[in-house]
């Protein structure tokens, strides 16, 4: 008992029968430090504030929970939102029935299930099989907690070998590794070896991952049917099916996919507002109408609420011809939304909108400066509003204002839009002059910033200059000039800082750019080269 006196455990439950009798087997197994919580949401706040060794939860959490989740969903939530780490243990409490359901079809699977009813040997007996576990995947966490994937990949390969129980668990994080350093094709060949044993939902997803991956859409989707077939509540199935009905052009395919999905799963807001992201796009504002409301309402009181589901059922509601209530939508956002960092943009576009609907050019104008001026300080907003933004403003003949919007988006690099996305904006609205000054300004920046990283170079900042190139690269991510000045200034940086796993990944995939796009370069031997000569200086396997 004595080694169990350093654990932390968070226990999630809304029976407060149920918490204390779970306090009382933790301190027959020498377990005294533990918090408890009554559902999901204020699961969430407290493991924003401080890490467990191990959280156990109940299933069923009832009404209690504040947005009708599940243990599962909270979960994924929290694999979602990086609120536990790999290593913490998540213990899922249920009934046989449930079990039955969910262990075979979840894609973020708990560390283990605990069937109810338990005594404390077998609730002690559990957590130490738990322990045992995190124990053998201990060297492969702190080798990917350090960026050395490769390494890792390797450690799972060994321990898989010397662990047989955890064989799949092994092959399953070495397959995500490969996928992460988006070596597809090695992943792919990990989870056809584990689906050629034993038909297991995860290693299906994971193929199908990858097939999409790769552009292999008709594979991914044939294989995607299949597994909804095989397992009806494997739910990251349904969304990645409508991804591929997406890719293909046909919204209204995607839609009626994840209507299913929803239908079975009702809670999960990501999938709620990716479903009514999808009805704008297929022309239904009123299924649209019922996704976003559904995401604002139970939102409202989440750690993750974000205003631009307002401004996404604002559309809605303006497209279904609706601008009295879009109107008290926008009352309701700036009321409810006080104090965040996004409320005054995502207040101006709506506003916009409803201006624009009514056919206010004037008031629509002015609401879309606004806009405008309240990105410059808030950086977080998402690529499809700063793109609808832009649009809008094309719309509103605002040349100036879409360029500004676009170019910063493209200076920022958070946001995902990459230079072809921003080009294509503007190419769309009928102005590729307004493109071609975009390029123009984006290839100045990162010839600028070349010169800064040559000036930081000659001053001995090496970490600044690489930095510094990445940016250039992102702005030009098809100028050879940039690649090629990145890739010298991280062996630089190697050569004089000391070994750095995740920046010589970084350099190696850079590398692999230039290779890829001309094999013939006349920098790209010497890099090699010089890349070998690292790793060996250092002692690593070349």
């Amino acid at each position: 008992m004595q080694e169990n006196s350093n654990l932390t455990v968070l226990v999630v439950d809304p029976n407060p029968g149920m918490r204390g009798s779970l306090q009382n087997m933790l301190n027959q197994a020498g377990i005294s430090k533990i918090d408890y919580v009554v559902s999901s949401g204020t699961a969430i706040k407290q493991l924003a504030k401080k890490s467990y060794d191990i959280i156990l939860c109940e299933y069923d959490l009832g009404s209690a929970s504040d947005d009708g989740q599940d243990g599962q969903q909270l979960l994924e939530d929290l694999r979602h939102h990086q609120l536990i780490g790999l290593l913490t243990i998540f213990i899922m409490i249920t009934s046989e029935g449930v079990y039955s359901k969910v262990v075979s079809a979840a894609e973020l699977t708990p560390t283990g299930y605990i069937l109810k009813p338990f005594t404390v040997d077998m609730l002690s007996a559990r957590i130490m099989r738990a322990i045992e576990r995190r124990r053998a995947f201990i060297p492969a966490y702190q080798l990917i907690g350090q960026g050395n994937l490769r390494e890792a990949i390797k450690a799972c390969a060994a321990a898989g070998a010397e662990h047989p129980p955890y064989a799949l668990d092994f092959a399953r994080l070495r397959a995500e590794l490969h996928v992460s350093l988006n070596e597809l094709a090695q992943a792919e060949t990990l989870y056809s070896e584990v689906l050629a044993v034993k038909p297991i939902g995860w290693a299906g997803l994971g193929l199908a991952r990858t097939l999409f991956a790769q552009d292999r859409q008709a594979e991914a989707e044939s294989l995607l049917v299949k597994l909804v077939s095989d397992n009806p509540k494997l739910m990251a199935a349904y969304d990645l099916l409508a991804r591929c009905h997406e890719h293909n052009g046909s919204p209204v395919s995607a839609q009626r996919i994840l209507e299913d999905a929803v239908a079975i799963s009702p809670h999960m807001v990501r999938r709620l507002r990716k479903l009514g992201e999808v009805a704008l796009e297929a022309g239904d504002a009123a299924a649209a109408e019922k996704s976003f409301k559904q995401v604002v309402a139970k939102a409202r009181y989440s750690e993750f609420r974000d205003p631009e589901d307002h401004v996404n059922l604002v559309k809605a509601l303006i497209k279904k011809g609706d601008p009295v209530q879009a109107g008290g939508v926008i009352r309701d956002l700036e009321k409810s939304m006080r104090g965040n960092p996004s409320l005054d943009a995502c207040k101006a576009i709506s506003a916009a909108l409803l201006h624009e609907s009514a056919g206010n050019s004037a008031g629509a104008t002015d609401e879309l400066n606004a806009a405008v001026l309240a990105m410059r300080t808030c950086p977080a907003l998402s690529a499809n509003l700063r793109i609808g933004l832009a649009r809008s403003c094309l719309a509103n003949k605002l040349d100036k204002e879409a360029s500004e919007v676009m170019l910063s988006a493209m200076n920022d690099g958070a946001s995902g839009i990459s230079m072809q996305q921003a080009i294509s904006v503007f190419v769309k609205a009928g102005r590729p002059d307004l493109a071609d000054g975009i390029g123009a300004q984006l290839k100045a920046q990162a010839q600028e910033l070349l010169n800064v990283a040559g000036e930081k170079t000659s001053m001995g900042d090496f970490k600044g200059a690489v930095q510094t190139l990445l940016e250039a690269r992102r702005m030009a991510p098809g100028n050879m000039a940039v690649m090629v000045a990145a890739a010298k200034a991280m062996l630089r940086q190697l050569g004089e800082l000391g070994w750095d796993h995740p920046l010589a990944e970084q350099c190696d995939g850079v590398i692999d750019t230039i290779r890829k796009l001309d094999a013939a370069h006349a920098s790209l031997l010497q890099l090699n080269d010089d890349y070998i000569n690292a790793k060996r200086k250092y002692g690593i396997s070349a």
